[in-house]
């Protein structure tokens, strides 16, 4: 082939995304290129966007500048949420050769070689979009990222149907999807093949699994549960209305599924959640978060909150505060609303000034770091096993426990990758619980010096 052979990728956004840029990638590995760092000047970018804040298109544009900085005859391909909510407005950005849709953009290699004009770069005129209406979106393509060898993030389900009305997902990914319970066991067993001892489900609306095909999340994960090879799996996100009894009782009882529930609340205003159109109230919330800490006291639950949308007053906003005071969670992640073009809560009255919705993301990440700390702290003395990462930063390696403790310890080439108990003594600067690992901790109890954290 004459056309360009080395790509460099960029990725916006969730976990979702990363794992399709990993799926893309190998498709244009599979196609000819070589996959390098975009500071290396590829011939190919390739920008994987979000849609979800209000910087998508400042961010989009950021990255199509830097990519011309680093190499002005790079050819520029940019797929994503993003790119199916404003193909054209992208299209247009100087530099941009390339738009694919959502139904597209597993295509990206065959679209490159057909446009790439070997030995010119990219061209010089608008760029060409392609896509098709989101509602002719119906494949559902698994992915997963395979440039990690301790953990890899595994879509097991596309798309969403609640069209929730401050979220642009189902107009950017689609109605909800996924693939079989057999189709999804024969990719997680290859990735148990590889070596990997963590997979995190992922996807936009995951307990959503299987409706089309007559199954269901619970059956995936008690399938999953018996690959061989994967030690740890781990849930990313799960609504509450489909965080079941059934499921909370299966991950107690599993000795692989990990005890950490990321569960998406929005607001602690049952008004609030009503004119989002979530599909629950915090009282159905809070009966999940005691049902799962019953079972599992030392487990980690994970909320999403949005700040500042329509309507919500001071006293529905401190009903919010007051609500994550209460309910035992342990971190929190907080979004600013902001508007997003084609959703009902756009056209909604009673807009919060921006100044105000920042103010208040201020303050829910304030008690984000709070109720962090406290888990953390809840753990101190205590011994969990913790899977270590290969990085090595200042003599040290990072880890997560099962319940999603961010560990370090002194730095050990022979614990990468490996399981191993830890007992954690304290919390560093960094805000990562110092462990040390269980023969070593026997080793220094031997000479009768015992090792403390800073």
């Amino acid at each position: 082939m004459r056309h360009a052979r080395t790509v460099a990728f960029h990725t916006l956004g969730c976990k979702l995304n990363f794992s399709e840029t990993s799926t893309l990638a190998r498709l244009l590995e599979e196609a000819g290129y070589a996959r390098v760092k975009p500071e290396e000047r590829p011939d190919v970018f390739v920008l994987n966007t979000c849609s979800v804040t209000e910087n998508a298109d400042k961010e989009c544009r950021q990255w199509v500048r830097r990519f011309q900085r680093i190499n002005p005859e790079g050819y520029i391909a940019v797929v994503g949420c993003y790119a199916q909510l404003k193909p054209q407005e992208i299209a247009a950005i100087p530099g941009v050769n390339l738009v694919l849709g959502a139904n597209e953009k597993f295509d990206l290699a065959s679209h490159i070689e057909r446009l790439v004009i070997p030995g010119e770069g990219g061209h010089r005129g608008r760029g060409e979009a392609i896509y098709s209406p989101i509602k002719d979106v119906r494949s559902f393509i698994p992915s997963y990222n395979a440039n990690d060898r301790t953990r890899t993030f595994l879509k097991v389900q596309d798309g969403c149907d609640y069209f929730c009305s401050f979220c642009t997902i189902p107009l950017a990914r689609g109605r909800s999807r996924s693939g079989t319970i057999a189709q999804t066991l024969a990719i997680a067993e290859s990735i148990a093949s590889t070596g990997v001892k963590e997979i995190v489900l992922t996807g936009v609306n995951t307990g959503d699994f299987g409706r089309a095909h007559g199954e269901d999340f619970l059956g995936l994960i008690e399938a999953l549960d018996k690959v061989e090879g994967i030690e740890r799996f781990r849930i990313s996100s799960i609504e509450p209305n489909l965080c079941s009894d059934a499921v909370i009782d299966f991950v107690a009882a599993s000795r692989r599924f990990a005890p950490h529930f990321h569960m998406p609340l929005q607001s602690g205003s049952d008004a609030i959640l009503e004119r989002m159109r979530r599909r629950y109230d915090t009282t159905l919330y809070a009966d999940r978060v005691a049902r799962i800490k019953s079972l599992l006291p030392h487990a980690c639950i994970g909320a999403d909150v949005i700040t500042g949308t329509p309507g919500e007053t001071e006293v529905e906003f401190l009903k919010t505060h007051v609500f994550l005071r209460i309910i035992p969670v342990d971190y929190l992640h907080v979004f600013t609303y902001s508007e997003r073009a084609n959703t009902t809560a756009v056209r909604m009255e009673d807009t919060v000034p921006m100044a105000t919705r920042r103010e208040r993301t201020k303050q829910l990440r304030m008690l984000s770091s709070k109720v962090q700390r406290a888990h953390y702290e809840r753990h101190l003395g205590t011994e969990r096993e913790v899977l270590f990462e290969a990085e090595e930063v200042d003599g040290s390696m990072l880890g997560y426990t099962d319940n999603y403790l961010r560990v370090t310890a002194p730095y050990d080439a022979s614990l990468v990758n490996q399981i191993i108990p830890v007992r954690l003594l304290g919390i560093n600067g960094d805000g990562h619980v110092v462990g040390v690992v269980e023969e070593s901790l026997a080793r220094t109890n031997a000479h009768g010096q015992l090792a403390t954290a800073n």
